[in-house]
């Protein structure tokens, strides 16, 4: 693949930026498999033949751990440090830092890839992985906040551009929610008890569990919208003032808004109106983001006619919009009362996940890796066109699949009969909800088989090309360069 040149203080630090963008790749494949075999197994549950570290209650964990963290937290630590390099004018604050961040990360991924299928977890959602991997996170998290707050502190230019705000903000939180919700006593050295209990552990859960969907999936990439939607487009962010209403509104509010998702349980009343409430103001910073972003084509949109990047970028905030504003309605607790435990919850996750966090990294780093390796543009613009089609065919199968399905189910569990009895037995809503489970498995494979084609796109685009690593301009203009 070649070698990487001019990696001098003179240069930006693009070495850790590819490692980070390639696994990324990796990660992506990986996780939307499991993801897939899951969605099979709610179709053929012995399709895994009974194998223990197969079975659907073990690989669930590994498939969220996989997507949000391994392909997640990749594409974040990579253009993080491509976007603080470029924005700041300066070199990685630490090569040496940055590199363990990389191996570091690695190392946790792998770890939750061989615990989970082995059954050691905490059962926490998100949170599943055991103390002493819970360390090993503490730690590369401590470095990766050194490096990016040290190349903040040590930069060029007078102004910091708004992504590395949105950065700066997801380090910061997640390193708390990440030390607070995994406060446990260890019992062995794959066995752990959390420190709180009852409700006040579920709340803690979902302060936790919330705010890593609000941090580490919602406000981080909006870092990534704010610069590569500018530069994807070749035009300014539609109102700088509104990114930063936008981000102290986000940032403040998403805090509050964790136990919407404990409406009608043994949580106090008063808490669950709170999250309400709080999730109903914070549709307003989402869309204002969502807005800015958008808007920021104004002059440029016949550009999404010719530019698939662009199209991915886009798309994706389209369906930041709808999921932000999803997820409000199903806080309120009238409605909350006929989603909980459906599958509408799995159809609101995923519009997000795949259609606003995937997306939106496809889209950066299909602008990102050609230009790892000195390239402009990838290897082939149609196979980015084939992507966007495929993917966004799959998104609106799943997504539209699960809004039907848990409709239904909500609408079933709660019809009784004159005297008092259920109209349908549990089973019966199982069994109507199987032809969905088709349909959700054919958008999953149809996601899937779009990470391959962009696999073989990045194969192709760094095939025989040198790694380039850019000279740092000499200008101290504060300018997203």
């Amino acid at each position: 693949m070649g070698l990487t040149v001019g990696n001098t203080q003179d240069n930006f630090n693009y070495k850790v930026v590819r490692q980070f963008a390639l696994v990324t790749v990796l990660w992506g494949i990986v996780g939307m498999l499991v993801g897939v075999i899951l969605a099979a197994q709610l179709i053929w549950p012995d399709i895994t033949m009974n194998i223990p570290w197969l079975s659907y209650g073990r690989l669930r964990p590994l498939h969220t751990n996989a997507v949000i963290f391994a392909f997640g937290g990749s594409a974040l630590f990579a253009t993080s440090y491509y976007i603080v390099q470029r924005t700041c004018q300066v070199r990685l604050f630490s090569d040496k830092l940055a590199a363990f961040t990389f191996w570091g990360w690695q190392a946790v991924i792998v770890a939750a890839a061989i615990s989970l299928p082995l059954g050691m977890s905490t059962s926490k959602e998100y949170a599943e992985l055991e103390w002493p991997i819970d360390i090993l996170i503490t730690l590369v998290w401590v470095a990766y906040a050194v490096v990016f707050f040290g190349t903040v502190i040590k930069r060029k230019t007078k102004h910091i551009y708004v992504s590395n705000w949105f950065f700066g903000a997801y380090i910061l939180t997640i390193a708390m929610l990440h030390i607070f919700n995994n406060l446990e006593m260890p019992a062995s050295l794959f066995k752990s008890y959390s420190a709180y209990s009852g409700a006040q552990d579920a709340m803690i859960q979902w302060w936790y569990g919330h705010n890593a969907v609000g941090f580490f999936l919602t406000t981080s990439f909006l870092g990534m919208m704010y610069y590569f939607i500018p530069k994807q487009a070749e035009r300014p962010i539609y109102s700088y003032r509104l990114s930063i209403v936008h981000f102290w509104a986000l940032n403040f509010t998403y805090m509050w808004a964790g136990p919407h998702h404990l409406q009608h349980t043994a949580l106090p009343d008063w808490t669950q109106s709170l999250g309400m409430v709080f999730s109903l103001i914070l549709l307003a910073p989402s869309w204002g983001g969502m807005i800015n972003g958008i808007m920021t084509l104004s002059g440029a949109w016949h550009k999404l006619r010719s530019d698939p990047i662009l199209k991915f970028l886009i798309t994706a905030l389209s369906f930041y919009g709808m999921s932000t504003f999803e997820g409000s309605m199903m806080s309120i607790k009238t409605v909350n009362s006929l989603s909980h435990y459906t599958d509408w919850t799995i159809g609101h996750v995923h519009s997000g996940a795949l259609g606003w966090v995937a997306m939106i990294t496809i889209g950066s780093m299909y602008y990102l890796i050609p230009r790892l390796v000195g390239q402009k543009e990838m290897h082939s613009t149609k196979l980015i066109e084939l992507h966007f089609w495929i993917s966004t065919i799959g998104v609106v199968l799943y997504i539209a699949a699960m809004w039907i399905a848990g409709v239904m189910q909500g609408l079933m569990w709660r019809a009784f009969q004159v005297d008092g009895t259920l109209t349908y037995s549990f089973v019966e809503s199982v069994k109507a909800t199987y032809p969905f489970y088709a349909i959700r498995l054919l958008g999953g494979v149809c996601f899937l088989f779009g990470m391959f084609v962009m696999a073989y796109n990045v194969l192709k685009t760094i095939q025989n090309k040198k790694f380039v690593d850019a000279p740092i301009p000499t200008s101290n203009l504060a300018t997203a360069h």
